[in-house]
């Protein structure tokens, strides 16, 4: 009977969402993970994340970043900056928010600081960037509190400050907003900049994965796999990866495909499993493509097919995730087998 292995993620290997309004998949913790993959967390300054090897090798990142979204139209006044933001005509959109943030509408100063904070359409400011987001921030815009914790995180548009970002962060989860929730979690995860408390981490992830951030729905079960902060309970950590899959955090696709796959928290099933895997592999997640050509290439769980499984595996090495069984494997065929299994994964490697 074969199993597949599950994901081992450091628990120092955490990012911070980067951009004001992006989220960051993170790389989360089971509690102790195999020497290979250990590693100290570095703190990029400029991308103002902390990075380390992603989980799931997957990160286009970004992955690690989604596209920015900018600030939501709750206040109808703004919906035409927003239109013009959705359109990509930035140069409409900030002059149409110009007059209404003079007027002290603080999701048009949003909407300002996003502009210049990522030179969309305007000249690259941070310090004006900054300054918008200060001025929404006080005037109790959520989105605005965020974004600019991230950059006093970053040190971007002024000195960096991880006093004030956590206040900012606060007051923003406060306010129920989710990547504020998250990336506050992650601080008390970390232990640096804030006392490590696995509890209130798990509070605030719990609080954003309940608002449908993907991210949190992933860290969130790995606490529940591994019993971090939470009882352990294999169960809700397959729901919750379940959830994220569905939203497409590829890293949860991997997990979940695997708890599918061996039954671990929910009921086996094999082709859904298989399914899921293909679907990261496509996404470039170099564990799922070590593990789906396993799958392939031992023939349990899916139609025994070494050609294509090897050709995952050749790719899979690329990206660093080698295997000696399947390695083992390879050498033994022909070398007509293995001229077409090199050319199927140069073809993919070079559509990618």
């Amino acid at each position: 009977m074969v199993f597949l292995r599950p994901i081992a993620i450091p628990l120092a290997s955490l990012a911070l969402a980067t951009g004001a309004f992006a989220q960051v998949s993170p790389t989360l913790p089971p509690a102790r993970a195999p020497a290979s993959e250990q590693g100290a967390a570095k703190h990029d300054a400029k991308a103002h994340t902390l990075v380390k090897k992603p989980a799931a090798e997957s990160k286009p990142a970004t992955t690690p970043s989604t596209a920015n979204s900018g600030p939501a139209p709750e206040d109808p006044r703004v919906d035409l900056v927003y239109g013009a933001y959705q359109r990509g005509e930035y140069r409409t959109a900030r002059d149409l928010a110009v007059p209404r943030a003079q007027a002290g509408d603080p999701k048009a100063m949003t909407m300002l600081g996003e502009l210049y904070s990522n030179a969309l359409g305007v000249k690259l400011d941070e310090a004006k960037a900054a300054e918008w987001y200060r001025r929404a921030s006080d005037a109790g815009d959520r989105e605005a509190m965020f974004a600019l914790a991230m950059m006093r995180i970053a040190g971007r548009g002024g000195p960096a400050d991880r006093q004030e970002a956590v206040k900012l962060l606060a007051s923003s989860a406060k306010l129920g907003e989710p990547k504020a929730a998250y990336n506050l979690a992650l601080l008390y995860l970390d232990g640096q900049t804030l006392p490590q408390d696995l509890r209130r981490s798990a509070e605030l992830l719990r609080m954003a994965a309940d608002a449908g951030n993907s991210e949190a729905q992933y860290a969130l079960a790995t606490f529940y796999k591994e019993g971090t902060g939470v009882e352990k309970d294999l169960e809700k950590a397959a729901r919750l990866l379940q959830a994220a899959s569905l939203a497409g955090n590829v890293d949860a696709e991997v997990e979940y495909a695997i708890a599918l796959f061996n039954g671990t928290g929910t009921p086996k099933n094999q082709p859904a499993a298989v399914a899921l895997l293909r679907k990261a592999a496509r996404q470039n997640s170099a564990i799922a493509q070590n593990r789906l050509a396993r799958v392939l290439v031992t023939g349990q769980g899916a139609p025994l097919d070494r050609i294509d499984g090897l050709k995952w595996h050749l790719i899979a090495k690329t990206a660093g995730r080698g295997d000696l069984f399947l390695d083992e494997v390879f050498a033994q065929l022909s070398a007509e087998d293995r001229a077409k299994i090199e050319a199927a994964a140069r073809r993919w490697l070079g559509a990618k």
